[in-house]
């Protein structure tokens, strides 16, 4: 479960609307040359959610920021004396302050989009987490490459190694660290299909609003589809659900002016 460091958000008993801060910081790892694959993801989904709400941030970029993170995970934000990260205790947070995405939608939609997001972590998540930390070539042409080149050597070869034990140990107990690709892909074609199959025809899962849901599916697939592996087959599976890419495109759209370093979805 996500983790979370914000003494401020325990006095509050219940949502106060209060005027969202000017000075809000947003820290994420460089983008071009350091952030691998999941945490784009999560980056991505917690700066659409912010964008959705129609908040403001300013976007940090830290070597160590995720060494700076309550939770040791990045995005994290600093609201005041708060510091909050990753999407759903953000999500919290921000509910706290009166500001919501879900307030139109009724208890059992609510548990329903809390279902498909569990999902989306369980699948999603530690899909892209093994192909960064398991699969050898991945591993080699891109995770290492990428961890190392914000530390001198030989200290970077050294934490990427400690770093990917530590990730191969935590997918084992999950059951993810011994599947083969071919699982890997199957699992997330299964995922995109079951996502799919949910958003229909519709703008975004709930309806002409979009929700957190929405925003954490556009983190995971946008990241998908864009970035560069050995292997592009993960960006074919993902191409096959046209109303998934379509939703990556409208959100894309309507929330991002353009996305750095991010190629066309068309």
């Amino acid at each position: 479960m996500p983790s979370v460091l914000m003494a401020e958000l325990q006095a509050f008993e219940s949502p106060v609307k209060e005027p969202w801060p000017d000075d809000v910081e947003m820290y994420v790892t460089h983008e071009v040359e350091q952030i691998l694959l999941p945490e784009s993801s999560s980056c991505l989904a917690v700066q659409a959610f912010f964008r959705m709400c129609g908040l403001r941030y300013k976007l940090q970029m830290r070597i160590n920021a995720e060494s700076m993170s309550p939770s040791g995970k990045i995005p994290f934000i600093r609201c005041g004396k708060a510091v909050v990260s990753e999407l759903d205790p953000i999500v919290s947070f921000v509910a706290h302050r009166g500001i919501s995405l879900t307030t139109e939608l009724s208890d059992v939609e609510k548990s329903d989009m809390r279902a498909y997001m569990s999902l989306v972590y369980n699948v999603l998540g530690n899909a892209e987490q093994h192909l960064m930390w398991c699969d050898r070539v991945t591993f080699l042409e891109v995770t290492y490459p990428r961890f190392t080149s914000a530390f001198p050597r030989p200290l970077g070869g050294i934490l990427c190694y400690l770093r990917q034990r530590k990730m191969r140990k935590k997918l084992r107990v999950i059951d993810w660290e011994s599947k083969d690709l071919e699982k890997v892909y199957s699992e997330i074609d299964n995922c995109c299909r079951v996502l799919s199959e949910r958003l229909g025809s519709q703008k975004y899962f709930f309806g002409n609003k979009p929700t957190e849901l929405d925003a954490l599916v556009f983190g995971h697939l946008f990241s998908l589809l864009t970035t560069h592996l050995p292997d592009s087959r993960l960006s074919a599976v993902v191409h096959t659900y046209d109303n998934l890419v379509e939703l990556c495109s409208t959100v894309e759209n309507e929330f991002f002016q353009r996305i750095e370093g991010s190629v066309s979805l068309k």
